[in-house]
């Protein structure tokens, strides 16, 4: 059994944010590009992507 704190990390390609392994992606996990069906399909939409530091600032608005 894996602790929390000891778990594999990556960065998202989409929205740059880490996001830690998960079960269901334990045979894929080489795979794993996105840290959520949200990123993934925006990813594949045709429009400028927002870059996430004015995610980040329009945050604390």
């Amino acid at each position: 059994m894996r602790r929390k704190g000891n778990l594999p990390e990556k960065n998202c390609v989409e929205c740059q944010r880490p996001f830690t392994w998960r079960k269901k992606w334990a045979r894929c996990w080489d795979q794993v590009r996105y840290c959520s069906e949200r990123c993934r399909r925006s990813a594949k939409q045709p429009y400028p992507k927002v870059p996430a530091s004015m995610y980040q600032a329009s945050k604390h608005l």
